[in-house]
């Protein structure tokens, strides 16, 4: 169990430090959807998650084709 216990905090170490990196960053989708990050969280069916300020919707967050630095 130790094992399991270790993975779960890394992913959640990684989700969390995504979601530092992003959050409120100005990000332009793929499909030319921009905006600014509201938030991103682990879906357990498709990976990390972005949602968009003004725009309706859940995007993976290989969706991001430029972050603003």
């Amino acid at each position: 169990m130790p094992t399991m216990n270790f993975r779960a905090a890394t992913i959640l170490s990684a989700v969390e430090e995504a979601r530092s990196g992003l959050v409120g960053k100005a990000v332009v989708l793929t499909d030319g959807k921009a905006g600014t990050v509201e938030s991103v969280w682990l879906d357990e069916h498709h990976g990390l998650r972005i949602s968009i300020a003004g725009h309706g919707g859940k995007w993976p967050i290989s969706t991001i084709k430029l972050a603003q630095r």
